[in-house]
């Protein structure tokens, strides 16, 4: 899937085996945050904090390596420039814990857990073309509905280190709505797959 948004063009692939050096490069020494290397909502709240660093970087190398869906990577050129994570939502256990984030209703989803964009890339519409590439990973897997859980910013301005839930506005212009808004700032958002 190719676009062109402020004269970058944006290709998106699903995170396989082959492409888990560009998520390391993506990610950085610090695991994209303090870490995380994307286990957060993988994991209990204690295994995640155990785990920050190599270890939440071996459990996520296990997954790819076991072909768990995971993912989807953005590039520009060659270069990884961001990841939004997307699995069924029974992948992710702190999901079933959240009150503002427990189940709309007994459909299956597909979750979005995390999108995360390299810092020179922020601000330049490539979580949007991201997320157009996760709806086209999903239809691929047969999914019917993806899920998000973005948070709208305070005073119109969210600190980028946690925006990684993403915001409304992106999910709006790739085609998402509202299905349930239990607090003011967090609503819940879907994509409704029809072909």
């Amino acid at each position: 899937m190719k676009t062109t948004e402020q004269r970058l063009s944006v290709t998106t692939h699903p995170l396989d085996k082959s492409r888990w050096d560009d998520l390391v490069e993506l990610f950085g020494e610090r695991g994209a945050c303090g870490g995380c290397w994307c286990m957060s909502w993988r994991l209990s709240h204690a295994d995640y904090e155990k785990g920050k660093g190599a270890s939440n970087k071996r459990a996520l190398k296990k997954l790819v390596d076991h072909n768990e869906p995971l993912g989807v990577l953005a590039y520009v050129g060659d270069k990884p420039v961001g990841w939004c994570a997307v699995a069924p939502r029974g992948k992710f256990p702190r999901l079933e814990n959240s009150r503002v984030m427990r189940p709309v209703d007994d459909k299956p989803v597909w979750s979005i857990s995390c999108l995360f964009i390299n810092k020179p890339y922020r601000r330049k519409g490539i979580s949007v073309e991201l997320l157009k590439g996760v709806i086209k990973y999903c239809k691929s897997k047969k999914a019917k509905i993806i899920e998000a859980y973005p948070e709208e910013p305070y005073a119109d301005k969210i600190p980028d280190a946690f925006a990684w839930k993403g915001i409304p506005a992106s999910f709006k212009r790739a085609g998402f709505v509202v299905a349930e808004q239990r607090t003011p700032k967090r609503p819940i958002m879907r994509y409704y797959i029809t072909k």
